[in-house]
């Protein structure tokens, strides 16, 4: 069974105690003039117990300290008191969390809004070391007169060189005036820069810079057309087109070597889409493919996810899954069979997430040439997938997977059919055993957007880019310094990335510094608080004291720097502690007074005995006032409610009957409130007499000539210097004869002007009431503005207020605006006259501005 609450009950009882004695102490030092100790603890509260256990510091005891801090365990929102967590948060973002993972952790790029499509080639071009080498050795001065190529190549540097987990990429997108707030298409992207990189680097006279993106990701194709019939190839067969990506179908293939098969398929012309032969002279059956003629280095595969829909003229994406190799063999698919091997091996997947065409989020996964690990590059965020371009467990592989966060690709189907994310197909593996090994890894995606290969390097091959260089090398040599992964800086770069990197140790260092400051500030204050509180109780009478502010002790107790003491807000003018104030102090200990007092100055200090004598009289003199005032009050309401209820007959004064009212319904007060001036104010006239009662709010009653003496004092009270406001009236005062006279005027004005308007809505009845009105072929009529019309009918229906509202103007001069000043004709359409039930009528419209009357 639970305890019953009866807490608050007894503390509203004993507050009811407190005051009763308190007005009783009050009392009695009015009467006699003399305050003993007794007076002063029982006014001050002083006896009152060292308050324990309060939710919240009360106002009504000087000795409780409760509630200025929170529990051991507890905190709050704001201050010195919030959680340490709450407290760092406020310095500001943390630099360290900026700190790469390693030297070998690639970074990320910052999306700027939606640059991800940027983000996602950008990555891709870097981790290729043989084209960021390329970048690192452009001449300077060729730097300079191309801002992309040189932005691009300061971009690189930070993601090789930087100590930051993810490098700004404004910069670079600014110099290509990209908008960063429009999703653009990663393919189109790539094309359009490698055109523009191929023109600023053709002005380099290094030869591995000048042609790096040609001969990294140029090949060449030719479009064979063989006629059947000769069996000879066109001229065009020879010519040789440059390619940087091949295009491939996805839609109805489920493989890469399907799509291959599908890209080099030939193509039969007959019929109506014969072929003109030029050596059989005469249109003829033939054949048309593509072959393969070069193949560049990093063999880039666009997939045509997007597929056009005629009727709705918009693009559809395409989610099928799709199955490529993680080794590849291209020997066999060259139009000339290769005398080297042609080994490439998948080394980039960039994934384009979501189901619209123009939106969605693109990310990259990459594999790094030195380790074998691959990454994926989502924006900031750059993730450890392990030896697998999926990450671990996306295949049957025994092979052990370094991941730094876990990686789940709902969209992609795993062996059993499951969603599991994108995986290793061993299913499909006989669908690519022309092109790969039989024990090759298949890989799946329903997302793959682009797939790039990089060629192997072996004996037999040129060894292009394949140069290993030792890990964690930082040598000056000339104009370059060698880093780590074997890729050379420029000094300009290397220096630039220097100053960047002690810029940000910098950084991480001073946050350091002033965290620890910070927090070993907040700790030595939490522990100060903690300590003068402790000690901050006086427990006896007997003891020194000093009286303290309870709004600065609290601003010290919550604020992590605090103010200078200040105490001045509970002094009197005489210098003292005034009892009024006795809700807003508390009792110091002289212990824990002296510590606060020496660290935060000011004051100034109220002892013991500052309690103040001439306040204190002074408050008794108010009370007792009050109480009497109270009384007085209190009778005077019943006097009012009578004259209210018209059961006075003894009136001689006239007061406002509306003031009257209000003054009834506010609750009894201790003192005169400035809503007691002017109880005549509303019923006295501009000329100083009585305002007639028939004047809008002159409403007046008679009051008792003792409730009247008491109005007056207090009005003369609260405004001595507006006697005006509170004029005499006597039963027997005439009321203002010019106010009389001007009101009656005013009264016979109305009623003329109701007279006219009754005349003239009997006169036109019809045309008052908006009825319609024959026309007959031998009566005259007249034409008026319909806008007149509806201010005439507002005039004459106009009723007490609006009695005198403004008559509309005359005829003569609005019928003059209807006509043109040349031709003194009409401007506007006249109304449209109908045929009904044997006589003509007026057509109401909208449109019609002229309204046709009688003569009469």
């Amino acid at each position: 069974m639970s305890r019953p609450t009866t807490r608050s009950k007894n503390k509203r009882h004993r507050q009811v105690e407190n005051d009763d004695t308190t007005s009783e102490i009050l009392r009695k030092i009015h009467a006699t003039g003399q305050i003993n100790d007794d007076d002063v603890f029982q006014l001050y509260m002083i006896t009152k117990p060292v308050c324990q256990g309060c939710r919240v510091n009360t106002k009504d005891n000087p000795n409780c300290f409760c509630g200025l801090i929170p529990p051991p365990n507890g905190s709050r929102k704001t201050g010195l008191w919030q959680k340490m967590s709450d407290i760092v948060q406020a310095f500001g973002p943390d630099p360290f969390k900026d700190l790469r993972a390693s030297a070998y952790s690639p970074a990320g790029l910052t999306n700027l809004g939606a640059t991800c499509y940027a983000n996602s080639i950008l990555q891709c071009l870097y981790m290729n070391k043989s084209f960021r080498q390329g970048v690192f050795s452009v001449e300077p001065d060729i730097l300079e007169q191309h801002p992309v190529l040189d932005q691009l190549a300061r971009l690189f540097a930070q993601l090789h060189a930087s100590k930051m987990a993810f490098i700004d990429s404004a910069p670079f997108i600014k110099t290509l005036e990209l908008d960063n707030g429009v999703q653009q298409d990663s393919h189109e992207f790539l094309t359009l820069l490698f055109s523009l990189l191929e023109r600023c680097l053709s002005h380099s006279k290094v030869t591995k810079a000048r042609t790096i993106v040609q001969d990294l990701f140029r090949g060449s194709v030719s479009h064979v057309t063989t006629c059947s019939k000769c069996g000879k190839d066109s001229e065009a067969s020879s010519k040789m087109e440059d390619f940087y990506e091949v295009e491939l179908n996805v839609k109805g293939l489920k493989t890469l070597d399907e799509s291959l098969n599908d890209y080099l398929s030939v193509e039969e012309l007959h019929g109506d889409n014969q072929y003109f032969c030029e050596s059989c002279n005469t249109r003829v059956d033939a054949s048309r493919s593509i072959k393969l003629r070069t193949l560049p280095d990093v063999l880039n595969f666009q997939l045509k996810r997007y597929d056009f829909l005629q009727k709705t003229t918009t693009k559809k994406k395409i989610s099928s899954l799709f199955s490529f190799p993680g080794e590849l063999d291209m020997r066999g698919r060259l139009s000339e069979p290769s005398q080297v091997e042609l080994i490439y091996d998948l080394s980039a997947v960039l994934i384009h997430k979501g189901t619209a065409a123009n939106s969605g989020h693109y990310i990259a996964h990459i594999k790094d040439e030195n380790t074998g690990l691959w990454w994926e590059f989502d924006d900031e965020h750059v993730s450890n997938l392990g030896h697998h371009p999926f990450g671990e467990g996306s295949s049957t592989s025994n092979t052990k997977s370094i991941r730094t966060e876990p990686v789940v690709y709902s969209s992609c189907i795993g062996v059993d059919g499951t969603a599991n994310g994108n995986h290793l197909d061993q299913i499909q593996q006989q669908h690519a055993e022309s092109s790969i090994g039989s024990h090759a890894e298949i890989f799946s995606s329903t997302d793959a957007y682009m797939i790039m290969y990089n060629l192997r390097c072996n004996k037999k091959n040129d060894m292009r880019g394949c140069t290993m260089y030792s890990a964690n090398c930082m040598e000056l040599e000339g104009d370059v310094v060698f880093l780590h992964d074997g890729i050379s800086l420029p000094s300009h770069l290397f220096q630039e990335i220097k100053d960047l990197n002690s810029s940000y140790d910098d950084a991480c260092e001073q946050y350091k510094l002033k965290k620890e400051r910070e927090l070993e500030h907040i700790t030595a204050r939490r522990q100060e608080v903690r300590s003068v509180l402790s000690e901050a109780p006086v427990h006896s009478v007997e003891e020194p004291f000093y009286w303290i502010s309870t709004d600065w002790l609290r601003q010290w107790a919550d604020n992590i720097t605090p103010p200078v003491l200040n105490n001045t807000s509970i002094q009197c003018f005489h210098g003292k502690v005034p009892v009024s104030k006795v809700g807003f102090v508390k009792r110091l200990s002289a212990k824990a007074w002296m510590k606060l007092f020496s660290k935060y100055n000011g004051g100034p200090a109220l002892a013991k005995a500052d309690y103040c004598m001439e306040c204190l009289i002074d408050v008794a003199r108010t009370v007792v006032c009050a109480d009497s005032y109270r009384d007085r009050r209190k009778l005077m309401k019943e006097i009012a409610d009578n004259v209210l209820l018209g059961k006075c007959v003894d009136g001689t004064y006239y007061v406002s009957k509306a003031w009257l009212q209000q003054w009834v319904k506010r609750k009894t007060l201790d003192a005169p409130s400035e809503a007691d001036a002017g109880p005549t104010m509303s019923i006295t006239c501009p000329h100083g007499h009585l305002m007639p009662e028939q004047a809008a709010g002159a409403k007046r009653l008679l009051v008792p000539e003792k409730l009247w003496l008491f109005f007056y004092e207090d009005a003369i009270t609260i405004k001595p210097d507006e006697p005006s406001g509170c004029s005499t009236f006597p039963f027997d005062f005439q009321e203002c004869p010019e106010c009389s006279n001007a009101l009656s005027e005013v009264a016979c004005l109305e009623d003329s002007i109701r007279a006219v308007k009754l005349k003239q809505r009997q006169n036109h009845e019809k045309l008052a009431t908006g009825k319609s009105i024959p026309l007959s072929l031998n009566c005259k009529y007249y034409l008026v503005p319909s806008t007149w019309l509806s201010k005439w009918r507002s005039y004459i229906t106009a009723s007490g207020k609006n009695i005198s509202s403004m008559e509309p103007e005359i005829l003569d001069g609005i019928i003059n605006l209807l006509k043109c000043e040349k031709h003194l004709r009409l401007l506007e359409r006249p109304p449209k006259v109908v045929y009904k039930r044997g006589s003509y009528f007026q057509k109401s419209s909208t449109t019609d501005r002229l309204t046709i009357i009688t003569e009469n």
